[in-house]
């Protein structure tokens, strides 16, 4: 998505969730619904949300948003109360950071680490 129709507007944040109570990880359905409402808060206009369900050692769910400005991500490791999460957004409308602190708001780690990059084009290319 052009910003100012000569530049890409890239922000993506991510970052890991330590310490999650294992019942919010392996709920498929809460993660879904928290994942479309972390994008609706942000300004993203959500396309479609899909999701996974993984059994076993090392088992967990993941959820990946399609929204018109690129993607959500949110993979959890149940067992060990772990869960990665990606935010990346084009455009000048939206703030991954918002979609990013829902989710951590709502999953409650312990502790949890973020990080932005600035992933926009250069201007004229």
């Amino acid at each position: 998505m052009a910003g100012g129709g000569d530049v890409v507007v890239g922000k993506h944040v991510y970052g890991s969730l330590y310490g999650v109570k294992r019942e919010l990880l392996d709920d498929e359905q809460l993660l879904r619904g928290l994942v479309a409402e972390a994008a609706r808060e942000a300004g993203m206009k959500l396309v479609e949300v899909k999701s996974w369900k993984f059994g076993g050692r090392r088992g967990g769910v993941s959820v990946i948003a399609l929204i018109v400005e690129s993607h959500i991500a949110l993979h959890t490791w149940v067992e060990y109360g772990y869960a990665t999460l990606d935010v990346y957004t084009c455009g000048e409308n939206s703030d991954p950071w918002k979609a990013f602190n829902h989710i951590v708001r709502a999953l409650k780690p312990l502790r949890h680490t973020a990080h932005y990059i600035d992933r926009s084009s250069e201007p004229g290319h």
